[in-house]
Parts: structure tokens; C-alpha cells; sequence
């Protein structure tokens, strides 16, 4: 075998390559899927991946169809000079998921690390495990949550949406429940260039502060929350589905530079709380 399986912590599985030869092509996708399906993330790691977007985007679609947008199928995470929004600037991203703005929610997300930023910059990508922050919190936070819901609005340059999701709601394709909640913004975490507006009814006002810290607990709890600490040519495979994801805040001008490029479900799952979409 060139390649050797082990568990992350809290979740996840780890594949790294046993020698310089080895490519990710190597290993079947129905394997991963299996892992995938189990863990929740996979971390390829020490493969020979990909030489560019296009190589990358067509690895994906052995997955199923790549969902679209306005750029193509591949988008740059990378810092730019005068960001317009928060995912092309170097501050931390809170805690959401994928394609909760759009017509259809990606199953898959894929992520390559082209260039990573060096430790002592920061720049982790985080993911918290919604299915084991339900298990892990007691019954009565649960029906506190099952009461909420979320109602988030976002423009930015490829949409100008409306969506509205109960905090706890049922898996898509699974017989299991998931969180889906996109955080506000922390302010002591520092600037946050073009914030989403959230508004959460089904919480009496006096108790929203308790409703947002109790939630916070939950979800960076360390039994549930995985901080990746980027390595060059990393590739995640993270479920969409399942866990909520962000990212800590980087060094501006330091190296970190991934790409990321969203799979659908098969059926492609249409979005149950989009209100409006342009």
C-alpha cells in the first residue's frame, strides 16, 4: 500500500502518502466516500495532486457535478489588496456553511493548499462537527435550539440573498439531525469587512446573548471543533452537510493560498430556506 490511514482528533481521517511517487489518483474514490461518509473530513496528505484549477476542478467531478458560480467551478481563496468581503481578506471567517445563499447546497467541499502560510501566521481553516455537538449537549439546550430559527441575509459579488433555517434541522440524504447556524460576528476577534445581517426569532430577547454563547460552547467545544493547520498540497474533503466551517484570522501578506471548489449531492439538494436570490 503507498499510502497509510489514521484518525484525526476529534474527527476525521488522515491518508498520507508513503512515498514521493504516490498520487492522489491512486486512491478509489468509492474508498473515500466510505471514510468520508464515517468521519465527516478527509485529509490527503504528501500526494502528488494537482498542477493547476483545471486539473483540480476535473478531480472533483469523478465526485459528481461541480456546482457553478459567476467565476467557474475553482475559487482562489487568496488575500486581495481592498477587499470587498471578509472571504478575500486575511480576518477570521465565522462559523457557517456552504451554498446556505444560493439555490442548491453542495454536498462536498474540496479545498487545496497550493501555498500554505507558514504556522506563526495563522490562517487554519475550522470545522466544527455538528453531528457530535448534538450528541455531546444536553436534552434541554436541544429543545431550546429546536425553537430557533435563523434568518440571514448577504450581498456580495455574486449574490444578494435571503434564507431562513431552524438551528437544528434533519441531514438532507441521512436519518440523523445536524446544526446549521451562521455565527454573528465576534467583535473580539477584530474586523469583519461586509458582515451578513442575522436576525433569530423563536428566542425571547432577554436570552439571546445565552442562546449565542450557549451555542458557541457547543461548537468550539474541543470534543466536537478541528482546526487544519495547512500543509503545502493538503487536500480536504470536507461534508458540507454535516459541519459548519470558518477560518482564524492570517498574517495579511503571508503565503496562504487555497483553492476550493464545491460538489452537489446526488440529487443535487435544492435550498429549503432560500427566500430570495439575485
Amino acid at each position: 500500500m503507498t499510502y497509510q490511514i489514521s484518525k484525526l482528533r476529534p474527527f476525521g481521517t488522515m491518508i498520507e502518502a508513503q512515498n514521493e511517487s504516490s498520487n492522489i489518483q491512486d486512491i478509489k474514490i468509492e474508498i473515500l466516500r466510505r471514510l468520508f461518509q464515517k468521519s465527516q473530513l478527509i485529509l490527503l496528505r504528501g500526494f502528488n495532486t494537482f498542477k493547476n484549477s483545471d486539473h483540480f476542478s476535473k478531480y472533483c467531478e469523478q465526485w459528481g457535478e461541480v456546482s457553478l458560480w459567476p467565476f467557474g467551478k475553482v475559487l482562489d481563496l487568496v488575500e486581495q489588496k481592498n477587499a470587498k468581503d471578509h472571504i478575500f481578506d486575511n480576518s477570521y471567517v465565522p462559523l457557517h456553511w456552504d451554498g446556505m445563499y444560493r439555490p442548491q447546497i453542495p454536498e462536498y467541499q474540496f479545498f487545496h493548499c497550493v501555498k500554505a502560510p507558514k504556522p506563526q501566521h495563522g490562517g487554519r481553516t475550522t470545522f466544527s462537527n455538528t453531528i457530535l455537538a448534538l450528541n455531546n449537549i444536553s436534552k434541554a439546550w436541544k429543545d431550546h435550539w429546536k425553537k430557533v430559527v435563523g434568518v440571514y441575509q448577504r450581498e456580495m459579488e455574486f449574490y444578494n440573498s435571503k434564507v431562513a433555517s431552524p438551528i437544528i434541522t434533519k441531514h438532507p440524504l441521512r436519518n440523523f439531525f445536524v446544526i446549521r447556524y451562521n455565527e454573528p460576528h465576534l467583535k473580539n476577534k477584530g474586523h469583519l469587512i461586509n458582515t451578513p445581517h442575522l436576525k433569530f426569532s423563536g428566542v425571547k430577547l432577554e436570552e439571546v446573548d445565552l442562546f449565542h454563547q450557549s451555542l458557541n460552547k457547543a461548537l468550539y467545544n474541543a470534543e466536537n471543533f478541528y482546526a487544519h493547520q495547512w500543509q503545502d498540497g493538503d487536500v480536504v474533503i470536507a461534508d458540507n452537510f454535516s459541519l459548519l466551517h470558518g477560518r482564524e484570522k492570517f498574517k495579511s501578506g503571508s503565503s496562504r493560498h487555497l483553492r476550493r471548489v464545491q460538489v452537489l449531492s446526488h440529487p443535487p439538494y435544492n435550498n429549503p430556506g432560500l427566500e430570495t436570490y439575485k
